[in-house]
C-alpha cells in the first residue's frame, strides 16, 4: 500500500507507520455483522489514514518558519526570516524624520492633486490622507 504513495516524497518508513495506525484502527472498528471481509475493510482504513496524513501535511507545507532560509545575501550567505525581522537598523530619530517627511508629502499631495487623482492614489496604494 505504501508503494502507491511513494511519489509523495514522504519517507517509506513513515508511510508504513501511518498505514500501521490505519490497520490498528481498522481492526478495532471492524464489525463482522456488516458482511464485509476484514482485508477489504482494513485496506480502506489504511488508505484513509495515509490520505488524512497527506492532507494535513499539505496544509502545513504552506507554513513559513522563522529559522528556514528564505534567500541569500550579496555575500552568498543564507538569510532567515528571523534575521530579516530582527534587522531593524532605524533609530528613533530616523523613524520620526520619516514620519515628518511623510506628513509633509501627503499634505502637499492633498493640496496639489485633484479629488479624482487623490482617489486613484488612495485606492491603488491604500493611502490614508490622515495628515492635513
Amino acid at each position: 500500500m505504501s508503494k502507491k504513495y511513494a511519489s509523495t516524497n514522504i519517507d517509506q518508513d513513515d508511510l508504513i507507520s501511518i498505514g500501521t495506525i490505519g490497520l490498528i484502527k481498522g481492526i478495532n472498528t471492524f464489525n463482522m455483522d456488516k458482511n464485509i471481509r476484514l482485508a477489504t475493510y482494513v485496506a480502506r482504513c489504511i488508505e484513509n489514514e495515509i490520505l488524512m496524513f497527506l492532507r494535513t501535511s499539505k496544509k502545513t507545507k504552506a507554513e513559513v518558519y522563522l529559522n528556514e532560509p528564505i534567500g541569500k545575501d550579496k555575500d552568498d550567505n543564507e538569510i532567515t526570516l528571523l534575521e530579516v525581522l530582527e534587522n531593524d537598523d532605524r533609530s528613533i530619530e530616523d523613524e520620526i524624520d520619516i514620519k515628518l517627511k511623510t506628513k509633509k508629502l501627503l499634505t502637499k499631495m492633498k493640496e496639489v492633486l485633484k479629488e479624482r487623482e487623490r482617489s486613484i492614489l488612495e485606492l491603488r496604494f491604500r493611502l490614508k490622507w490622515q495628515y492635513s
